[in-house]
C-alpha cells in the first residue's frame, strides 16, 4: 500500500526531532530515522491497528509516540506523529485540525 505522509505529520516529526536533539545531540536523528522507518512499515501493515480519535494508531517501538493514519483512496495517509504524553484533548484537536475538520 502507498503511504503518504502529510505536512502535519512531517511537522510533528520535526518537533520531536528538536525535542530529542536538545536533550542530546544525535538523538534527534535517531528519533526521526526510527519514526520514518515505522511509518514506512505501514506499506505492509496499514489497517491492522486499533482506532483512536477516528484514526488508526500505530505505537512506536522505541519512543513514546503514536503514528495516526487513515486509509483513504487506497493509501495510508499519516496525519500525525504525536507524543503519547500529551493531553488526550490536545491530541484529538490536533488531529482534527490536521484533517481539516476544525
Amino acid at each position: 500500500m502507498l503511504v503518504r505522509i502529510l505536512d502535519s505529520a512531517h511537522n510533528d516529526i520535526r518537533d520531536g526531532y528538536w525535542f530529542y536533539e536538545n536533550q542530546e545531540p544525535g538523538v534527534g536523528d535517531y528519533f526521526s530515522d526510527t519514526l520514518y522507518g515505522e511509518i514506512e512499515s505501514l506499506s505492509l501493515y496499514a489497517g491492522i491497528h486499533n482506532k483512536r480519535f477516528g484514526f488508526h494508531r500505530a505505537l512506536s517501538r522505541r519512543f513514546p509516540y503514536s503514528i495516526y493514519y487513515d486509509i483513504e483512496d487506497g493509501e495510508a495517509r499519516v496525519y500525525g506523529v504525536l507524543d503519547n504524553r500529551r493531553d488526550p484533548n490536545w491530541i484529538y484537536h490536533h488531529l482534527q485540525e490536521s484533517k481539516g475538520l476544525h
